[in-house]
């Protein structure tokens, strides 16, 4: 009780004399222990702890604050196996569970942070004890347990009428929102209980997560500087904080709350990867590869440190670490996204080995895995193509006539991943007069929106709604789009949204941003194809895993494009790949010229532009143009039938 007052002085006092009284009597010397580490004494508190755990190794509470000075140490995973060792003993420990929480997530162990979480809601509803019968919120946790979301939704929400300041019933609610990808309701239920409970630091911590992917990165910043004025640090908000930086694009500022995590916790493989990641994107490549490398040399099974070094598509395996890899995937207890991320990182160095029987192997067991895992489905893919095509007729722009927002600053690269995007972005944002941005997500929010879809398995009102949109509501949508991207561009008149996905939303585009630019990055279907087949993307691009699906795809993009050149002419430039990389100027004055710029002749030295780049090819770009890419599929000829067929009659035109 003296402890729960913040007393700790009369509690320690309190302690001793039960001690001197019945000396060695545990309650009272894990009392005393946590009293030193409240004064700051971690070493003389863990030494207790530790004296106490060998006389009574059963005593759950005792792990549960010996998991707290670990972490006062800055010792996590010592922190995380005495916490696990506490749950174990006595799963009712709800403190225990969301320490573990954030632990959890601060290491981006995401499936076991859910459990977690998960675990202390069980028992902050239950009081401490097991959910059983009774009570009305009881039951939608039992319901949301057995996974019957709906009904657990259903009877959270009628709780919550009945008792709306209830934090666990919100909590809750915001899990069942989580669990079908309604964000929204996330962001609004967490803000809600955070009104109510201002002191829940783990509720804000995952209130500035959500913020940060529903790309409001901004004010997921404000709610990480109030985590960072309170006493306890929580491991979990400098990983998150240097997240939002990047995402921000102050990749500066990352790599410093990156240097300063690994000055105290040194062999953190996750923050050794993600300091790789954020080195790679502003141009550091011999510190991206000493980062990775010391994650692996950390933690061997590393699958994606062994794969960000893969990814850099200019590094080399020598012999020793495809043995490594080998061995790595021999193991029976390998889990399976770095199973996964070792086998593409393999393939691609049996590829440069020059072994392309063997790595075809390892692509095509890499692509199986992350499909089944992934679920992508080509024939709906193509029924949203036509629903695209039906829909967004000559006539559909014809009625709608003039509107929208028209400032031009906007230029759109689409096209599939893997199509040279990254090299038109390049020329263009060396241009004095256009930032590069990234792959923004801003079309594609609006299209989340605009569908009205809050649950994955609701009927989508996108593409039909755009013929219902008003000239003053298509304004307000290309206004809005300007007002997200703002934070991610300088002062330049125009920047670059390079997001391949937007090729489905030229009509999008056109209604709200009628001036804005719109250029197609098209390769040979063959090395494009093969290409995306190759790629482990960090997120999306689910077609890409499998030669048929990835075939089907470009096919349905093609059909696509052809039909936003005959309904909007004139307003999609094409690029093809491989005539920018055998001549390059003519193609870089067709660009600027359909966008409107005088030429630059820093354009064509594109790789000494200095700006950080995100995707696959941030290295390749970087290098003078050659064409040693244009035909990296064909050693793999033998094996890529079904990319044949699955392309058809697309490769006609390509002949």
């Amino acid at each position: 009780m003296l402890l729960n007052q913040q007393r700790p002085d009369l509690a320690r006092a309190q302690a001793r004399e039960i001690l001197d009284s019945v000396p060695g009597e545990v309650n009272a010397q894990l009392v005393l222990a946590i009293c030193q580490r409240l004064r700051g004494d971690i070493t003389g508190a863990r030494s207790g702890l530790q004296e106490i755990l060998a006389r009574a190794a059963d005593f759950a509470s005792a792990w549960h604050e010996l998991g707290v000075c670990e972490a006062r140490r800055g010792d996590h995973p010592a922190a995380i196996a005495a916490l696990e060792r506490a749950v174990s003993l006595q799963p009712a420990l709800a403190e225990s569970w969301l320490a573990l929480a954030e632990y959890y997530t601060a290491r981006e162990q995401h499936e076991r942070a859910a459990h977690a979480r998960t675990q202390h809601l069980r028992y902050a509803i239950a009081g401490g004890d097991p959910v059983g019968a009774g009570g009305g919120l009881a039951s939608a946790f039992a319901l949301f347990e057995q996974g019957r979301i709906a009904q657990a939704e259903a009877a959270c929400r009628g709780y919550v009428y009945q008792h709306p300041t209830d934090v666990n019933a919100i909590r809750l609610l915001a899990e069942i929102g989580a669990k079908v990808g309604a964000l929204g309701d996330v962001e609004n239920l967490l803000a809600r209980c955070l009104a109510l409970a201002p002191d829940f630091h783990f509720a804000r911590l995952q209130y500035a997560g959500v913020l940060n992917r529903r790309e409001k990165s901004e004010a997921a910043l404000i709610e990480i500087e109030k985590l960072e004025s309170i006493p306890r640090p929580i491991p979990a908000v400098q990983v998150l904080k240097a997240a939002v930086l990047a995402k921000l694009g102050r990749y500066s500022e990352a790599i410093a709350v990156y240097d300063s995590m690994l000055a105290e916790q040194p062999r953190q493989p996750v923050l050794l990867v993600s300091r790789g990641h954020a080195q790679k994107t502003v141009g550091e490549q011999a510190a991206a590869i000493e980062s990775y490398r010391a994650a692996i040399a950390c933690e061997p099974h590393n699958g994606e440190a062994w794969w960000s070094l893969a990814n850099l598509k200019t590094y080399r395996f020598d012999v020793d670490e495809l043995a490594q890899m080998r061995a790595q995937l021999a193991r029976e207890d390998l889990d399976e996204e770095p199973r996964v991320q070792l086998l593409f990182a393999l393939a691609k160095g049996e590829e440069d080995a020059g072994d392309y029987a063997a790595s075809f192997v390892h692509y095509e067991q890499g692509n199986a895995r992350k499909a089944l895992a992934e679920g992508y489905s080509a024939d709906e893919t193509t029924r949203d193509t036509d629903r695209l095509i039906d829909t967004c007729t000559a006539e559909l722009f014809a009625a709608q006539g003039m509107g929208g927002c028209e400032d031009p600053a906007p230029i759109f690269i689409v096209g599939l991943p893997r199509a040279g995007s990254t090299l038109l972005e390049q020329i263009l944002a060396s241009h004095s007069q256009v930032d590069g941005t990234k792959e923004l997500p801003d079309i594609l929010a609006l299209v989340r929106r605009l569908s009205g879809q809050r649950k994955r398995e609701d009927v989508s009102r996108y593409p039909a709604v755009l013929a219902r949109l008003s000239a003053e509501e298509r304004a307000a949508l290309g206004a809005e789009y300007l007002a997200r991207t703002q934070v991610q561009r300088g002062s330049a008149p125009y920047f670059i949204d390079k997001m391949p996905n937007n090729f489905a939303h030229v009509a999008l585009i056109k209604l709200i941003l009628p001036n804005a630019k719109i250029i197609d990055a098209r390769r040979h279907p063959m090395a494009c194809c093969f290409s995306g087949f190759k790629q482990l993307f960090a997120v999306g691009q689910s077609f890409t895993y499998g030669l048929d699906n990835i075939g089907r795809y470009y096919r349905d993009y093609l059909r696509l494009m052809d039909h936003w050149h005959a309904v909007l002419p004139g307003a999609v430039l094409t690029v093809q790949y491989e005539e920018v990389v055998a001549d390059l100027e003519p193609q870089v004055r067709r660009i600027l010229d359909f966008c409107g710029l005088p030429f630059e002749p820093a354009c064509l030295e594109f790789h000494k532009t200095r700006r950080s780049v995100r995707t696959a090819s941030s290295e390749q770009v970087r290098q003078p143009i050659n064409r040693d890419g244009l035909a990296a599929w064909e050693p793999f000829s033998p094996y890529l039938g079904d990319l044949r067929s699955a392309l058809g009659d697309a490769l006609e035109r390509f002949a």
